[in-house]
């Protein structure tokens, strides 16, 4: 029974330094104003109520790291993503766990 909630709530450690370094696009969901007040230097802002819009356009990425203030909301991006069949997404959390790889 233990071993079933570790394979439920249990998340699989990325390399984001790796990833960034193989050159993943640093998506941050949060919105404008709030992407405005500071983000990680060269990432695209896509709010997350538009993320799902912009999903063909991801695909033809290697690595899609998405990111937010607290990883709560790219938590959604990628889920959503996944659902719209991409598998090249990591949630990397707040943006500013994500911009100490830079």
């Amino acid at each position: 029974m233990l071993s079933l909630f570790k394979n439920l709530f249990s998340s699989k450690k990325v390399d984001l330094a790796a990833l960034i370094k193989e050159g993943a696009l640093i998506v941050d969901v949060r919105s404008k104003a709030e992407f405005a007040g500071g983000h990680v230097k060269g990432s695209k802002n896509i709010p997350l109520e538009l993320i799902g819009n912009s999903a063909d356009t991801l695909k033809k990425q290697k690595h899609v790291n998405v990111c937010c203030r607290s990883g709560n909301r790219s938590g959604m991006a990628q889920r959503v993503l996944e659902s719209k069949g991409l598998t090249n997404v990591v949630n990397g959390g707040s943006w500013q766990n994500v911009n100490q790889y830079l």
